[in-house]
C-alpha cells in the first residue's frame, strides 16, 4: 500500500505573485496621484495661512489646512492598513481647552499630529514619484525581482506611516484619561442621585412621620390628664420610637452603601465576607481572600473592589437563578485580582447601559480590567483586575 497517500499535506506557501503582491503594487502606483493631491493641498493652505497669519483669517485658514492634512493622514492610514499591514492607531480629536472658534484654532495649531500629517503629505510626493517610477519599470522589464523590491518598498512606507501618522503615546494617554474622567464623573453623579433618592424616600420620610407622631403625642398630653389619654399618648411615643429605630437602620444601610465601616476598620477580607453573608443565594457564597501580607491596597481600590463584588452578588441573587457562588481575591505582584463565579443560567453580558457596563467603566477609570465569561446555560465567571496602587497614589 502506498504510504504517500497518508502523509499530511504540507502547508501551502503564499505565491510570490499572489493577491498580496498586486495589492501592494496598486498601492505604490497610487502613491503618485495621492501624493500630488496631498502636496498641493498642504502647500497651498499652509502657505496662504502662514502668509495671512497677521490678519483675522490667517490662523483659521491655517487651522483648516492642518485639519485637512489630518483627514488626508486618516486616508493614508486606511490605505496602509489595507495593503501594507500598517498598525498605526486612529488618534483622538485635538485637545480643546476652551470652547468657540478660538479654542478650535488653538487646539488644531498645537496638535503635533496635524503638523506631522502635513510633513507626511510633503514627503509622500517625493516618495510617490520614486515608488511609482520604480514599480512601473519593474513591471515592464524587472518582473523577476518585482516581489522582493515591492516588499522592501512596502515595508519602508509602512514604517513611514507608523512613525509620522500614528498618535504619540502622550496623545493616546490624554485621550484615555479624558474618557476615564468622563466615566468617573458619570459614576459620581449617579451615586449622588442614588444617595439623594435614598435619603428622600427613606430616612427623610421616616423623620417627617416621627415629627408628626411626636407633635400629636405632645398635643394629646397637653389636652388630657386621664389615664386613657396618657396611655394613648404613650402609644404614640412608642410608635415614634419605632420610627426612630427604622430611620437609624436606614441611615446605617445608606452609610454602608457609601463606604462601609468594616472595610475601613478591618479591610477587604472582612468586608467581602460581610457582603457575602447578606447574599440570598440558597447555597451561600464561599469567600477566599489571600492578599499576602499586612500591606493593604489603596482605599480607592478597596472601595471599588468591595462595591464591584457587592453589585455582582446582588445581580446573582436577582437574575442568575444560581444555587451557589464563590468570591476569590488575591494579589499578583502589583495587581489585585477578583474572581466571582456562580452556577446560574448564564447569559450575562456588559452591553451598553447595563449594570455590568457601568462596572466595566468604573474599573477602567483606574486602569483596571473587567472580563465576563457567561455562556448560555452557565456557569458565569467574572474576572476583575485592579491596580494595587492607583496612579495618583504612586505620584
Amino acid at each position: 500500500m502506498d504510504t504517500a497517500e497518508h502523509r499530511p499535506a504540507e502547508p501551502r506557501r503564499p505565491s510570490l505573485y499572489g493577491a498580496q503582491l498586486w495589492g501592494q503594487v496598486q498601492h505604490l502606483l497610487l502613491n503618485l496621484p495621492v501624493g500630488l493631491a496631498g502636496f498641493v493641498f498642504t502647500v497651498v493652505t499652509l502657505t496662504v495661512g502662514l502668509a495671512l497669519s497677521v490678519t483675522v483669517v490667517g490662523l483659521p485658514l491655517l487651522a483648516f489646512g492642518l485639519t485637512g492634512c489630518r483627514w488626508l493622514g486618516a486616508v493614508e492610514r486606511a490605505r496602509a492598513r489595507a495593503a501594507l499591514g500598517a498598525t498605526a492607531q486612529e488618534p483622538g480629536p485635538p485637545v480643546r481647552r476652551r470652547n468657540g472658534v478660538s479654542g478650535w484654532v488653538s487646539a488644531v495649531l498645537t496638535d503635533s499630529l496635524g503638523w506631522r500629517s502635513a510633513l507626511f503629505n510633503v514627503v509622500l510626493l517625493v516618495w510617490g514619484i520614486l515608488s511609482f517610477t520604480l514599480t512601473l519599470v519593474l513591471l515592464v522589464v524587472g518582473w523577476p525581482v518585482l516581489p522582493w523590491v515591492v516588499r522592501w518598498m512596502s515595508e519602508l512606507e509602512r514604517m513611514l506611516v507608523d512613525s509620522l501618522l500614528a498618535p504619540n503615546a502622550l496623545a493616546l494617554r490624554v485621550h484615555e484619561l479624558e474618557e476615564d474622567r468622563g466615566a468617573v464623573v458619570d459614576t459620581a453623579a449617579a451615586d449622588l442621585r442614588r444617595i439623594e433618592r435614598d435619603l428622600h424616600d427613606g430616612a427623610q420620610a421616616r423623620l417627617v412621620a416621627l415629627a408628626m407622631d411626636l407633635g400629636l403625642a405632645k398635643e394629646k398630653l397637653a389636652e388630657t390628664d386621664t389615664p386613657e389619654g396618657i396611655a394613648s399618648a404613650a402609644a404614640m411615643v412608642g410608635a415614634a420610637h419605632g420610627e426612630v429605630k427604622l430611620a437609624l437602620q436606614e441611615l446605617r444601610d445608606l452609610a454602608r452603601g457609601i463606604h462601609p465601616a468594616v472595610l475601613t476598620d478591618r479591610g477587604l477580607d472582612a468586608a467581602l465576607s460581610a457582603v457575602a453573608a447578606r447574599c440570598t443565594v440558597p447555597g451561600g457564597v464561599k469567600v477566599h481572600v489571600d492578599l499576602r501580607g499586612a500591606e493593604r491596597p489603596d482605599s480607592a481600590v478597596e472601595g471599588i473592589a468591595y462595591f464591584t463584588v457587592s453589585e455582582l452578588l446582588t445581580n446573582i441573587s436577582k437574575h442568575a437563578g444560581a444555587r451557589s457562588a464563590t468570591v476569590d481575591a488575591w494579589r499578583v505582584e502589583d495587581r489585585l485580582m477578583l474572581l466571582v463565579q456562580d452556577d446560574g443560567k448564564g447569559g450575562a453580558a456588559a452591553y451598553p447601559g447595563s449594570g455590568l457596563a457601568g462596572l466595566a467603566e468604573r474599573i477602567g477609570a483606574v486602569d483596571g480590567v473587567f472580563l465576563v465569561e457567561s455562556p448560555a446555560g452557565g456557569p458565569t465567571s467574572i474576572t476583575v483586575e485592579l491596580p494595587w496602587r492607583t496612579r495618583a497614589a504612586r505620584t
